[in-house]
């Protein structure tokens, strides 16, 4: 697209093209969880062993975020939105062909390295075509491609898994990524890179206490989610006793939760950002008790998977809190929001899988829910002291 046309006509078409790449990634990172018992059976490990390849990818956002956010702070967004996004292509079709459970780590780790920089560079493309106060919406609706991706892609990859092999979702993941590379290409305007934009100048945004401590908040808070979602499948099948037909439908369950969270949550972010940070921590730490009680009753099994899912309003919220700490480190610090929910990724995914290690069962994904939801809020009450102290906007 020129780089000088209007952006008014092009904005939806833009963000509707960065949420076909979050449908792309959310896919490609929650499809694995609700196929873990084939892939252990296919490289004959256990299911909480297979659960490290989830912890790999993780680590890979975790990694990639920072490296790749500063490394290409020169480059015009749209140019790096579409090498990420081809990076994340092929790292998927690799996964397909992976031949055992050590290289399948290895590929997840390096497919993830491009996550955390897509979507933090989305959302800064997003943010700046949406009219003021609307951030948080703006920021909502790349995030909306995520959890659409729950409700879609990963009911579509778990069918897929059962009829063609785990291996078919990784490559159908690889073939949206494609189509993303295309779609960012044709809608998202093209702007050259900020004139002072420098590697240095991004890695100013690790002097901020207030970006560690959000980045904390979400590392921290956000993996209660992760516990229990990672372990969904076997802990509705043995806990809750769901016939395995009705997976899809839980797993679309609770996709639709993190939709309504997305869609609810920003609209009180732009009015009332910290409030709503711990009403969500709070939230979470109920939500995730609530399950860890009532998941041998079927019904409310079900219904506590889609409150689960509600916990996805957390993203959009730290995203905005980010930018309003961040300074001029805006990419750095956007991209970093996503290191920290894949740390919380892999941190939920490991200590759920360890709960469950130790004897005491699949139900207990959420008391380590809940305990990582208090650790995330006391993070944030930790921020919200300094702020008191050392005012920022927001």
């Amino acid at each position: 697209m020129p780089s000088d046309c209007p952006r008014a006509p092009s904005s939806t078409a833009a963000v509707l093209a960065l949420a076909v790449g979050g449908f792309g990634i959310g896919t490609g990172e929650f499809a694995i969880m609700g196929l873990l018992p084939e892939v252990a059976a296919d490289l004959g490990v256990s299911i909480p062993t297979a659960g490290h390849v989830i912890s790999a990818y993780a680590l890979g956002v975790v990694v990639g975020a920072p490296v790749l956010a500063v490394l290409g702070a020169r480059l015009p967004r749209r140019a790096l939105l579409m090498a990420l996004m081809l990076f994340f292509a092929l790292g998927n079709f690799a996964s397909a062909l992976a031949p055992g459970y050590l290289s399948l780590n290895l590929l997840r780790f390096v497919t993830g390295l491009p996550h955390g920089t897509y979507f933090g560079v989305a959302a800064l493309v997003a943010a700046g075509l949406a009219p003021p106060g609307r951030r948080a919406a703006a920021v909502g609706q790349i995030m909306m491609g995520l959890t659409v991706a729950v409700v879609v892609g990963v009911p579509l990859s778990a069918w897929m898994g059962e009829a063609l092999g785990w291996r078919a979702a990784f490559a159908l993941v690889g073939a949206i990524g494609l189509l993303t590379v295309w779609l960012v290409h044709r809608h998202v305007p093209h702007e050259p890179a900020p004139a002072a934009a420098s590697p240095w100048r991004e890695l100013q945004a690790l002097r901020q206490p207030q970006v560690w401590l959000t980045l904390g908040v979400g590392a921290v808070g956000f993996g209660g989610l992760f516990s229990v979602f990672s372990y969904i499948k076997p802990t509705m099948l043995e806990v809750a006793h769901l016939p395995p037909q009705g997976l899809p439908f839980v797993l679309a369950l609770f996709g639709l939760g993190m939709v309504a969270g997305n869609w609810i949550g920003p609209k009180f972010v732009d009015r009332h950002l910290m409030a709503t940070i711990a009403g969500i921590l709070l939230w979470g730490a109920a939500v995730l008790a609530l399950f860890a009680l009532t998941v041998p009753v079927l019904p409310l099994a079900v219904a506590g998977t889609f409150l689960v899912g509600t916990l996805g309003a957390l993203g959009p919220a730290l995203q905005v809190r980010l930018m309003d700490v961040a300074g001029e480190a805006q990419t750095l610090a956007a991209a970093l929001n996503h290191s920290a929910f894949n740390a919380a990724n892999a941190l939920g995914a490991w200590l759920g899988g360890m709960a469950v290690l130790w004897g005491w069962g699949w139900a207990s994904t959420g008391w380590v829910g809940v305990a990582l939801a208090l650790g995330g809020l006391a993070v944030f009450a930790a921020s919200a002291a300094l702020q008191r102290r050392a005012p920022v906007r927001g």
